[in-house]
């Protein structure tokens, strides 16, 4: 029983031991380990704050990003549509040019085409005055030949004239 009920000195000894490891590993070990533990603890903190910090920076980004791509579909948008604008008024002004030229080749060819109408109109009046006297000449030759048909045409003429 003896091993059951320790002797004075056994405990004395046992709590010297006891109280010497304690302070040795006070010293030695559970400050550095609580110091460790301390450390760590603020590093998981700052980790924690840093991802809490980079989580609202992302938001913000995201929604920046989302305004300047926003803005960048309505500025696009707009080039487009001045895009649009410039090809319709440069395909109307190229119309307008179009139809200006067209009107002033038609007049000029207008223009040619009376003056060749007036040319080969005064052509033919010519043709047929040349005729027209080659024709009397030739009337008034056979009609003239003999002095009869000359007394003859002179009595006609003047008796027309009387009349009138």
């Amino acid at each position: 029983m003896e091993l059951v009920k320790p002797a004075f000195g056994l405990i004395f000894w046992m709590c010297v031991s006891f109280g010497l490891i304690l302070f040795i590993l006070k010293k030695f070990a559970w400050t550095p380990i609580l110091n460790m533990l301390h450390e760590r603890e603020e590093s998981i903190q700052n980790a924690l704050d840093s991802a809490e910090k980079a989580k609202e920076e992302m938001k913000a980004l995201q929604s920046n990003n989302e305004k300047i791509l926003a803005d960048a579909r309505t500025e696009r948008d707009l080039l487009l549509k001045d895009a649009r604008d410039i090809r319709e008024k440069m395909i109307s002004d190229a119309k307008g040019i179009a139809s200006k030229e067209g009107e002033r080749m038609l007049t000029i060819a207008r223009e040619n085409i009376q003056n060749e109408k007036m040319a080969a109109i005064t052509e033919l009046k010519n043709q047929v005055a040349t005729l027209s006297i080659e024709i009397a000449e030739k009337i008034l030759k056979s009609e003239l030949s003999s002095d009869e048909k000359q007394k003859t045409l002179v009595n006609t003429l003047l008796k027309d004239v009387n009349l009138n």
